[in-house]
C-alpha cells in the first residue's frame, strides 16, 4: 500500500506536470510561428507605409488635382488623415489593411482590392505554367549535370543556366516575340486571348485554361495556351537555370556521402541509386528552391507581363506607379509580401510530409 500513490500525492502530481509539459511543448512551435508571422506582416506594413510616405508623389495632388484650391487640398489633407502624427497614421493604416481596405485606385476608381482580386489569375496562371517548366526541366538536367560533373553534360547544363541568368528576361521576351510570333507564327502575340475569344468563356476561377477546361471550349483553351506558351517559356527558362544550378549543388554534396557508396556496393543499380536514393535526400531543400523561385515569378514577372500585355499584377502595379497611383502600388506591394510568407508556410508544410523527422 505504501507504493500506491493516493490521489493528491506527490506522485500524482509528478504525473500530471507530465502529462502537461508535452501538450506545451507542442503549442510552443506553433506559437513561435505565429508570432514570426505576425512580426513579419508588421515589417511588411511598416516598409510599404514609409514607402509611400519617402517617395516624392503627392498623394493629396494625385486625388484633388494640381489645379485644386488651398481649402479643397486641405480638406482631402483631413480626409486621407495627413494631419495626423506619424504613430497614428500609421495605426489607421494597419486597421485599413486588416479590416481588407487597401485604398481606392486613382487609375480605376475601384478599390484597389477588387482591382486585384481581378488581375491575380493572371499572374497565377503565368507563373505556375513557368515554374511547371522550371521543375521538369530543371531538376532532371541538375541530376544530369551532378552524375556528369567535369564532364560534357555538366558543361553544356551549366551554359544554359549561365544564359539564363545573363540574359535579360525583357530582352528575351522581345527576341521570342520577333521569332516565334512575327517570323515563324507558331505562338499567338501580346495578350492572354485573341479579342474574338475574350468573354466566351464564364471566369469561374479567373485562370483561361482551367476555365475553358469546365465550360468545355476546347478552341478557347488551345487559343489561350497558344498566348501563354510564349511568356511561359521567358519565365520558365529563368526558373530552370535556378532550379538546375541549385539541384547540381545538392546532388553533388549527396553522392560523396557513405551511404551511396554502401548501396552501389550493394549492388543496387545506378538509376536507383541516382534518383530514388540521393534525390530522395535533397528533395527537402528543392522544396525551398521551388517555393522561392516561384515566390519570385510571381514578384518578378512585371518585365513580362509588360512586354506580352499580360493583364496581371506586375502589369497593374507598373500602370499604377506611372500614374502616380500609390494606393494600388502599395496594395500591390502587400499582396506579393503575403504571398512569400504563404509560400513559405506551404514549403515548411510540404517539409513534414516528405521528410517525417522534420515533426
Amino acid at each position: 500500500m505504501n507504493g500506491i500513490a493516493r490521489p493528491g500525492s506527490g506522485a500524482a502530481n509528478e504525473g500530471g506536470r507530465g502529462r502537461a509539459l508535452p501538450l506545451w511543448k507542442k503549442a510552443k512551435p506553433t506559437v513561435k510561428l505565429l508570432a514570426s508571422l505576425a512580426a513579419t506582416f508588421l515589417g511588411l506594413l511598416l516598409v510599404t507605409f514609409f514607402i509611400g510616405r519617402v517617395i516624392p508623389i503627392d498623394p493629396v495632388l494625385a486625388v484633388v488635382g494640381e489645379r485644386a484650391s488651398p481649402e479643397v487640398y486641405e480638406a482631402a489633407v483631413r480626409q486621407l488623415g495627413l494631419d495626423k502624427p506619424l504613430i497614428v497614421q500609421f495605426a489607421l493604416y494597419i486597421k485599413s489593411v486588416l479590416q481588407g481596405d487597401l485604398g481606392t485606385s486613382l487609375l480605376t476608381a475601384n478599390p484597389v482590392l477588387e482591382d486585384i482580386k481581378r488581375v491575380v489569375p493572371a499572374t497565377l496562371e503565368l507563373s505556375t505554367v513557368a515554374t511547371v517548366i522550371g521543375v521538369v526541366l530543371g531538376i532532371p538536367m541538375g541530376v544530369v549535370a551532378a552524375v556528369h560533373a567535369g564532364r560534357w553534360p555538366d558543361h553544356i547544363v551549366r551554359l544554359i543556366g549561365l544564359f539564363g541568368y545573363s540574359m535579360p528576361v525583357f530582352w528575351l521576351g522581345l527576341m521570342g516575340l520577333l521569332v516565334f510570333y512575327g517570323k515563324l507564327d507558331w505562338v499567338a502575340g501580346p495578350g492572354r486571348l485573341d479579342i474574338f475569344y475574350e468573354d466566351i468563356v464564364d471566369p469561374v476561377t479567373g485562370v483561361i485554361l482551367i476555365d475553358a477546361l469546365i465550360a468545355g471550349d476546347t478552341e478557347v483553351f488551345f487559343n489561350a495556351l497558344s498566348h501563354i506558351i510564349l511568356p511561359a517559356s521567358v519565365l520558365g527558362y529563368y526558373s530552370m537555370a535556378y532550379i538546375s544550378r541549385m539541384t547540381r549543388s545538392f546532388m553533388l554534396e549527396q553522392l560523396s556521402q557513405e551511404y551511396v557508396t554502401t548501396a552501389r556496393v550493394k549492388g543496387l543499380s545506378e538509376g536507383r541509386v541516382i534518383w530514388r536514393h540521393a534525390l530522395g535526400n535533397v528533395m527537402v531543400p528543392l522544396i525551398t528552391v521551388v517555393a522561392l523561385s516561384y515566390a519570385n515569378l510571381l514578384e518578378g514577372s512585371v518585365l513580362t507581363e509588360t512586354v506580352f500585355a499580360w493583364p496581371g499584377l506586375g502589369f497593374y502595379i507598373t500602370n499604377a506607379l506611372m500614374s502616380a497611383d500609390m494606393a494600388a502600388v502599395l496594395g500591390g506591394t502587400i499582396v506579393v509580401g503575403a504571398v512569400f510568407v504563404g509560400l513559405n508556410l506551404f514549403s515548411d508544410f510540404l517539409y513534414r510530409i516528405v521528410d517525417p523527422r522534420a515533426k
